[in-house]
């Protein structure tokens, strides 16, 4: 696919941050990426500003149904955010490195926690659709195959050469989402998440395997957005949505258009658990409550 560029050199997250910053001089305390079906919480945003992905140069188009392919600084719950509605993913035919821009210009904005979210197919059985699951760790399986966003030279000034991922899905973050999924009776799971590339859905015995090797839901994105956040030292709630359920013993005709079905009822579950702990996420953070930039 043919790369964005500005003023004819390939556009770099920090000039996709300039351009941003022009629209909006807000310093966003959290940045949130949100998956299929989920595009609707950037309605809670108060003294929202839009921005389309076609005007941030370097960010990749999303053709996705369902991912608007927009970017919208504002406050929920009192908290300055950088929410993109829809993300770039691999099956679409974009390297590793647009995946992940993304999310290296939400670093260059400054943000100090990042919110990733997604539709899953369930493969845990006590999982329900509907449910939410705290990703408590992840399977990353095209990043084991070697497509892996930190391949090729490292940048020293962002992460060191060789991160530890172990506890990419911060603890603490996850410890706040958990106490409020609690608090309101939402139905929350905790578990582990795997990433295949897709786009084709899962085999039954692609799905026995990720069962045995302890894949708790699957789906295809989230994980090279999580490395290279964590790469960056930047903490990471993840949340999955439960939007089918994914059984090796009792497989399913699956379409898009049916897995967002299945979102609708448990999309309104995540909103619901954003709003109570994003205020608590920032404060655990170090972010301030409005995020004024000068």
């Amino acid at each position: 696919m043919k790369e964005a560029t500005l003023h004819g050199m390939p556009a770099s997250p920090e000039a996709a941050a300039a351009v941003v910053r022009l629209r909006d001089a807000r310093h966003p305390a959290i940045g949130i990426i949100l998956g299929s079906g989920l595009g609707g919480v950037a309605s809670l945003m108060v003294d929202a500003v839009v921005i389309g992905y076609e005007d941030i140069p370097g960010m990749p188009r999303t053709t996705v149904q369902s991912h608007a392919g927009r970017l919208v600084i504002g406050t929920i719950a009192d908290t300055c955010c950088v929410v993109l509605q829809g993300r770039a993913h691999f099956y679409e035919g974009h390297s590793m490195a647009d995946v992940t821009f993304a999310t290296r210009m939400l670093g260059a904005l400054g943000v100090r926690a990042l919110v990733v979210t997604n539709a899953s197919g369930g493969i845990n059985r006590g999982y329900a659709a509907g449910d939410v699951m705290l990703i408590a760790d992840h399977i990353f399986l095209p990043g084991l195959a070697g497509h892996h966003p930190l391949r090729g030279p490292n940048d020293d000034t962002v992460g060191e050469r060789f991160p530890a991922i172990v506890d990419a899905y911060t603890p603490a973050l996850r410890a706040i989402a958990r106490a409020h999924a609690t608090e309101a009776g939402l139905p929350w799971h905790e578990g582990t998440y795997a990433m295949v590339s897709g786009p084709s859905f899962e085999t039954s015995a692609e799905l026995r395997l990720l069962e045995v090797v302890g894949a708790d839901a699957v789906g295809m994105s989230t994980c090279p957005e999580v490395v290279v956040a964590r790469h960056a030292g930047i903490p990471v709630l993840g949340i999955s949505l439960v939007a089918n359920l994914a059984r090796p013993d009792e497989p399913e005709i699956l379409t898009h258009e049916g897995v967002l079905a299945g979102m609708r009822a448990g999309a309104d579950h995540v909103s619901a658990l954003l709003v109570r702990a994003l205020p608590e996420i920032a404060a655990a953070v170090g972010a301030t409550r409005d995020n004024r930039g000068g």
